[in-house]
């Protein structure tokens, strides 16, 4: 019993380092570099089948001080890794043309997957050792794993990620001091282990395993104004906020400001998020005339078409979207943050800077993600503002690639413009990137949305104006009227802003004071609007059509047959057009396909060379198919459903949180079941009951999911209304049959090969944990390109190989009977 819980708790610890260690790199780097070194450094589960296939022998023979040092290792490298990884000089946007940042990258690589190789080691020898209880120890295994990742999550609620990362060490140390209860004659060991664990987090120096941001993120560059300063920090796993106060150098944040703009801006306060993606908090001092600057944004555009309007802002921010509408007149304000450390900053810390506007009386607050703001709420708006929250740089750096946003959707706009009363309006506005991206593929997504609620003309309801550095989208419910039309004109001819569409437009009226070469906005408004929309799609240098929330990849904008072109341009520029965010996902998949084949292959070749005449009789094809399918399977069915109750839960974190856990813990107790269920069946022969039991297990995970990818959408548009608690609780309902069938074909597979062909044990665990990392990057890869729903009928096609490749099948018991 003391082995299984220390099976448990580092298994819980490691689960829960790897999303700590994407929340850290998320702050010093950006998401997809954080993605790109954790899958790689994950591949050190592959590293430790290869190595304990290698070493089998040797290291059963010192299972116990084997297991004891390697959970040891794991309570110390995972702190001392990443404070060593912080002082690499790395910078990942030189990583394509300097030889040295690749250097680098791999330092980062060999690094972190240090923690992984120790843990993964333990857990292997363990599988390994004790080959009649495989199904008992992957339940505690994913049982702790489980654990682990909610208490990751809840434990940022209340610790900044390097005391996180302290106290994980520290469970390395009890995950030894466990196993030597049992294992080592006397108690000294395990409570010196013990102590050891209790004591480590307070024994490494406090600077050292705080994140240190790279120099070309926006906090790093506005702290080199003089005397700017953070004056405040908080953290939570939604992200980490920094305020920032510059006396000498104010803060002028003001997206879209017309060039024509004379009104002075307040003073500002910056809040940062992971050190980027800055709001600004503006000093209110309830005068009408201190806001008039804000007028002069193209975000002002809707406020000249509506009088005294009632507002929904998504994404308050900061709070300036707030005083936007207050100076414009609006009757009732409702504005959504999903961050409450943001609320209570604006709210309470700095309440008496802001004007106290989150307690104005016509201002209600809410905290909650916006689209699952509107799916409960029953209210109607004249103006649903889309605010704009992310930073220009690494939106135009391509560095939001990867990340999911459900903001931006063809279903999303549905459900916006259902929303608003008759003659209320949508709007977004974006940064204006050249050439245009975002602000096309957001014009596309208005057209096909308008289309899919049945509007015959959708040019009737939409307008586009940019300024020099953002672009501002406007959908009516109801084709706009000729005196907003005039409205419209006059609001940019009086600030120099140009417009690129409003129904009856012509191209002289485009491109003339913000003048570029041509007029792109308006001749790719009137492409997709016009017969030939398709071919305006296919053939233009970046990908802008519309994503749905089966590809909620709204950032993506990379296609292959640009890059060469892209590159060829890189001394003019070229190479800041790439969206390096996709090609590095990319990058990455190669990487770990290449160092999986490496780690699969090198104990093969050792154990024909070593003994040829017993290899030939070993189902190495079948146990290479079967752990690499389980492996590929269960990582893709994760993500999409991740994916599909992060809308129903209504919080990207409950997403992570609720499913992740709920998957793994119920894939436990299937895990505990397997050996149960196998042995019930009534097929004689060993590896006949196994496959049976499999092939159930199998028919159960293909008959759950295809109902669920037939009924969720449905029953989620019904049950979305309900209070979260009871949300929460029917996830976990939903989740649980699906994850139970899908804990067993892994212990069940690994027991055949157990009994088949022991050596093979740990090679199988390396198959599938290489299997894991692929299975991480090749989903998200799928998914930008195909949606989630294909990326589940994958999953199920390779459950369905598995049961075929079985190594323990009738095909294979001539050979299995050999090897005995």
């Amino acid at each position: 019993m003391p082995l299984l819980l220390a099976i448990s708790v580092l298994a819980g610890a490691v689960i829960a380092y790897e999303i700590l260690l994407m929340r850290l790199f998320s702050i010093i780097q950006w998401h997809h570099f954080a993605y790109m070194i954790i899958s790689l450094a994950l591949l050190g589960y592959g590293a430790s089948g290869t190595f304990i296939a290698l070493a089998r022998e040797w290291l059963l023979h010192r299972f116990q001080a084997v297991f004891a040092t390697g959970a040891a290792l794991f309570g110390m490298t995972a702190v001392a890794s990443f404070a060593l990884a912080q002082r690499l000089p790395f910078n990942p946007l030189e990583v394509v043309w300097d030889a040295r940042q690749q250097l680098y990258l791999l330092g980062l690589y060999l690094l972190l997957a240090v923690p992984f190789f120790c843990a993964a080691t333990c857990v292997g020898l363990t599988l390994s050792r004790f080959g009649g209880r495989i199904s008992t120890i992957y339940r505690y295994d994913l049982l702790g794993a489980g654990a682990g990742a909610l208490g990751i999550v809840l434990a940022l609620f209340a610790l900044s990620p390097a005391a996180s990362l302290r106290l994980l060490g520290g469970a390395g140390f009890l995950a030894a001091g466990l196993a030597s209860v049992g294992l080592t004659s006397g108690r000294w060991p395990a409570v010196g282990l013990i102590a050891a664990g209790l004591a480590s987090p307070f024994l490494w120096p406090e600077g050292a395993l705080e994140p240190r941001l790279s120099p070309y993120k926006g906090l790093s560059q506005a702290l080199q104004a003089p005397e700017a300063e953070v004056i405040e920090e908080r953290s939570s796993p939604l992200g980490q906020l920094a305020v920032v106060r510059s006396p000498t150098i104010p803060l002028r944040h003001a997206p879209g400001l017309s060039l024509n703009a004379s009104a002075k801006i307040p003073p500002q306060l910056g809040v940062f998020t992971d050190g980027d993606s800055m709001t600004a908090i503006v000093r209110y001092d309830g005068a009408r005339d201190s806001l008039a600057y804000l007028d002069f944004q193209s975000a002002a555009l809707p406020y000249h078409l509506l009088t005294r309007p009632r507002v929904l802002i998504l994404g308050a921010g900061g709070g300036a979207d707030i005083l936007l509408a207050r100076y414009h007149g609006a009757r009732a304000i409702d504005a959504v943050e999903l961050n409450p450390q943001m609320v209570d900053l604006v709210r309470r810390t700095y309440a008496d800077f802001a004007g106290r506007i989150y307690d104005l009386p016509e201002v209600r607050v809410h905290v909650a993600e916006a689209r699952g703001f509107m799916a409960r709420s029953r209210d109607r708006y004249d103006l649903i503002h889309v605010a704009l929250l992310d930073s220009f740089a690494a939106s135009a750096a391509g560095l939001y690639a990867l990340a999911e946003s459900t903001l931006y959707t063809t279903d999303a706009l549905e459900t916006y413009l259902a929303r608003l009363d008759t003659g209320g309006m949508l709007a977004i506005t974006r940064w204006l990137k050249l050439p245009p991206r975002d602000s096309l593929k957001l014009f596309a997504t208005a057209v096909a949305a308008l289309e899919r609620l049945g509007v015959e003309a959708p040019g009737a309801r939409l307008a586009l104006v940019r300024s020099w550095d953002t672009a501002t989208l406007l959908v009516k419910n109801g084709a706009f009227e000729p005196a907003e039309i005039e409205a419209i004109k006059a609001f940019s001819e009086a600030r120099g802003f140009d417009l690129a569409y409003y129904p009856g437009i012509t191209a002289a009226e485009a491109n003339r004071h913000n003048v570029l070469d041509r007029p792109y906005l308006h001749e790719g408004a009137k492409a997709l609007l016009g017969p030939g929309r398709q071919a305006y799609l296919r053939n233009y240098k970046f990908h802008i059509a519309p994503a749905t929330d089966d590809a909620p990849y709204f950032f993506r904008f990379f296609k292959w047959r640009t890059l060469p072109e892209l590159l060829a341009l890189r001394a003019a520029g070229g190479a800041q057009l790439v969206e390096w965010g996709y090609v590095i996902l990319v990058a990455t998949l190669a990487q770990a396909t290449l160092v999986s084949l490496l780690l699969i292959l090198a104990p093969l070749w050792v154990l024909r060379r070593a003994r040829p005449a017993v290899a030939r009789e070993r189902p190495f094809g079948r146990v290479v198919v079967y752990f690499l399918a389980l492996g590929l399977a269960f990582l893709f069915i994760e993500i999409a459903f991740m994916q599909r109750f992060a809308l129903f839960l209504s919080h990207p974190l409950y997403a992570v949180a609720v499913v992740l856990c709920a998957f793994l813990l119920f894939a436990g107790l299937g895990s505990g079941y397997s050996a149960r269920l196998a042995a019930r069946r009534r097929a004689p022969g060993g590896g006949r009951k196994a496959l049976s039991a499999i092939a159930l297990a199998v028919a159960g995970i293909v008959a759950v999911a295809c109902l669920y990818l037939l009924l969720l959408p449905a029953l989620f548009d019904w049950l979305i209304p309900l209070p979260q608690a009871a949300k929460v609780l029917i996830s976990i309902l939903l989740i649980a049959p699906l994850a139970f069938c899908m804990g067993m074909p892994f212990p069940l597979g690994l027991t055949q090969v157990s009994e088949r062909a022991p050596e093979l044990v740990p090679w199988a665990w390396g198959i599938n944990g290489c299997a894991s990392v692929l299975s991480a990057v090749l989903a998200t890869l799928l998914a930008i390109h195909f949606g989630f729903t294909v990326v589940v009928a994958l999953a199920l096609a390779l459950y369905a190989l598995a049961v075929a490749a079985f190594p323990g099948g009738a095909s294979s018991d001539k050979a299995g009977q050999g090897a005995r």
